[in-house]
This record gives C-alpha cells, sequence and structure tokens, in this order.
C-alpha cells in the first residue's frame, strides 16, 4: 500500500494549471485571476462631494451659528457627471451633489442639513473645516496600485473593484470542466421505484456539488451500469469535454470492479491501496491528457477520497495552492480508535466555545453510512500512528461547508 501522501503527491505531479483565458468580467465570475489587475487612475479620479449640500470657502463660514446664521449667494448647481469647469470665489456658494465635481476655489461642503436649503441665497447655520464632505482624489486607490492580486478567486467585490478601475475584461484561469460518473448495476435514479437490491444513485450528485464547491464546473453523467463497453463509450465520449473526469464505483477486488478491469494500463490509469480509511482503494491517471480519477463506491469513502485528493488538484489547476479544506486544532470530546498504519478520516461535529475547538466524533462511521457525513461540520484526521486518543487530546479537523 501507499500512503496518503505519496498518492497525492503523484496526482499534483500529473496535473497542470489550465491555459489562462481572456474573459469579459461577468463571463469571470468564479474563475482565478492569472494577472494582477491595477488602477490606470486614482479613485475617485477627481475631487468630489460627500453630501448634497453647497460647495463653499471654509473661510467663509467660520462664524456661522444658529443664531447667527452666514447668508452667501448661490451662484449655480453642480451635479453628478457634470462636465463643465466650474468655480466660485470667495463670498459666493454653489448647489453641490453627491459625487459632483468640487468647483475650483471652494475647500469645503456643507451638507443640505446645516442650511435653510435656498435656491438663490442659502442661510448656513454650522461652521466647517477644510476638506469637510469632499472625496478626495486618490484616497480610495492611488494611480498605478494593485486592486486585485494574481491568484484571487473573482466574486462580486472582486468584479466591482476591476470595473470601477475601467477594465471590461481579466485574464483568468478558467473554472475545471469535470464530468462526474457513477457505475453500478443497483444504481437507480432518485425518484425511481426500486426493485430488492438497488438502491437510489448519490454518489454523482455528491460529487458534482463538490466539484463546484472546489471553483469547477461539474457535469454529472447519467449513471453507467458494469458493461465495459458502456463504460469506455462514456468516457471517450466525455474526453472532449472535460479537464477532468471523475468515476465512482467499480475500483475495488469485486468480480464486477468494471472501472478498474477496463482502465487497468489504459493510458497512465493505474490502481492501488492507500493507507487510509475510508477510501483505500484509489485509481488515478491520464487518459489522452485528461486526468481521471476512480473513486471508491461507497458515499463516505467517495467524498473523502473527493476532499483529499481531487479537491488538490482542481485547486492545482486553477493555479491555486493545492490544499484541501482549511484544518483547525480541537480538543477531542471523546475518546476514539483508530486501525493502526492507516489515515483516519472521522466524522465529528466541530464547536467552538470559551475561544477553542472542541470535536465530537459521530457515533456511527461506516463507509456507506452517508446519514451521519450529512450530519457532520468536520473531519478528524487521526495519523498513522494514531492507535488509540482519549477524550481530551489535540487533534488536526479539516473544517467542512
Amino acid at each position: 500500500m501507499r500512503t496518503v501522501d505519496e498518492h497525492l503527491t503523484e496526482i499534483l505531479g500529473s496535473v497542470a494549471a489550465l491555459p489562462p483565458l481572456d474573459l469579459a468580467l461577468l463571463e469571470a465570475q468564479g474563475t482565478v485571476l492569472a494577472e494582477p489587475v491595477s488602477a490606470p487612475v486614482p479613485l475617485p479620479p477627481f475631487d468630489n462631494s460627500a453630501m448634497d449640500g453647497y460647495a463653499v470657502v471654509a473661510a467663509d463660514v467660520a462664524g456661522a451659528t444658529e443664531a447667527e446664521p452666514v447668508t452667501l449667494p448661490v451662484v449655480g448647481d453642480i451635479v453628478a457627471g457634470d462636465p463643465a469647469v466650474s468655480a466660485i470665489r470667495t463670498g459666493l456658494t454653489a448647489r453641490i451633489m453627491t459625487g459632483a465635481p468640487l468647483p475650483a476655489g471652494a475647500d469645503a461642503v456643507i451638507p443640505v442639513e446645516w442650511t435653510d436649503g435656498g435656491a438663490a441665497t442659502v442661510r448656513i447655520t454650522r461652521p466647517a473645516p477644510v476638506g469637510n464632505y469632499i472625496r478626495r482624489s486618490g484616497e480610495d486607490v492611488l494611480a498605478g496600485q494593485t486592486v486585485v492580486e494574481a491568484g484571487t478567486r473573482l466574486g462580486a467585490r472582486q468584479l466591482g473593484m476591476v470595473a470601477a478601475v475601467g477594465h471590461s475584461r481579466v485574464v483568468v484561469r478558467p473554472r475545471p470542466r469535470v464530468v462526474v460518473v457513477s457505475t453500478g448495476d443497483e444504481l437507480q435514479e432518485p425518484g425511481s421505484q426500486l426493485a430488492l437490491g438497488q438502491i437510489w444513485e448519490s454518489n454523482s450528485y455528491m460529487l458534482t456539488a463538490a466539484v463546484v464547491e472546489a471553483g469547477g464546473v461539474g457535469y454529472r453523467q447519467a449513471t453507467v451500469h458494469d458493461e465495459p463497453a458502456k463504460v469506455m463509450e462514456m468516457l471517450e465520449d466525455q474526453l472532449s469535454r472535460a479537464d477532468a473526469i471523475i468515476t465512482s464505483g467499480g475500483v475495488s477486488m469485486g468480480t464486477r470492479d468494471v472501472v478498474k478491469e477496463l482502465l487497468s494500463g489504459t493510458g497512465t490509469v493505474d490502481f492501488h491501496k492507500v493507507r487510509m480509511r475510508p477510501g483505500k482503494p484509489q485509481g488515478f491517471g491520464l487518459l489522452e491528457g485528461t486526468p481521471v480519477f476512480t473513486l471508491p463506491g461507497n458515499p463516505v469513502s467517495a467524498y473523502v477520497s473527493f476532499q483529499v485528493f481531487v479537491r488538490p488538484a482542481l485547486r492545482a489547476m486553477q493555479g491555486l495552492p493545492p490544499e484541501p479544506f482549511p484544518a483547525v486544532s480541537a480538543v477531542l470530546a471523546e475518546d476514539v480508535k483508530s486501525p493502526a498504519g492507516l489515515r483516519h478520516f472521522l466524522r465529528g461535529r466541530l464547536s467552538f466555545n470559551r475561544g477553542h475547538y472542541t470535536v465530537a466524533p459521530a457515533e456511527t462511521q461506516g463507509s456507506h453510512q452517508l446519514g451521519s457525513l450529512a450530519m457532520a461540520n468536520a473531519l478528524i484526521m487521526l495519523p498513522e500512528d494514531a492507535e488509540a486518543l482519549p477524550a481530551g487530546s489535540h487533534v488536526d479537523v479539516m473544517r467542512l461547508p
């Protein structure tokens, strides 16, 4: 058997970052930026008003009070987007709207709430310091400043920033297109009637959703029965559109483990036993240059295998550090046991209180028991040399979404 780290190292040595694409902004949502984005001009690009009010010379209103307001003539209106160059001199004011450019000569803005709102003349009842309610050019972003770093996944906030500095397109690593398929004669589509010996297929739904959580684009392929010709036909059909393929089922030691039988020696696909529980039977390789992950059929084994091996590979394909979900150190709430020589991933409930994490293992840990996985929010990671750990021990815990 090989170790978890050995199997992951082989996978990561076989996958490469996808070639970058130049995309329009909304097409780039969810992708990873391949080149940094910088601001060609400062933001704001000009001094502007932060309030609806009046542009003034601060010295003119220094003595304004409720009892003795200062009255100034209003010489015009300045609205947001006004391209005209405007100016005022001491003793005058102009009405100004939020976002409108500050007129030359003005050094403060008086909000409407401090005035009587006059149109020809205005009474101002409070003084204002120089710079009052003025957004200065460059106070948000300086010209030439990097606003989004390479390696950033582009969400709503980042796309807004890119648009704000005038870029309509970005160079990104695309989201990997991943085809997911389950194999097995016993599998039936959810919603159908079951005969004796049949079960509803769940792995492909779970793994396709996991692909999306990892930043990829998941395509669920209809279940394929354990017929070698049909499995190979499906794989060949998908190679043209897939950046990676995930299968579940048919990789162990059974007489009808068709995926293992079919792909052994095909391309670079190879099968191994990995020192882990759940998820011992694993397969991986390149088929016509496309990475193929063959995962076990038991649902918990398939899910754990995805998080440990596939998720890091999909991140690497996006130019990101090939990491699993973030891990935290937690205190065990109960005693646990683990098989010698295997890295054990236990389902658990992670909680945070009084400044530290505590994790309690699920009552059921069978690799076929999806119920405890659905209720878990963490995987307790027990190293190969940990055969028994008492409550109160510190363990590493992978946080699940």
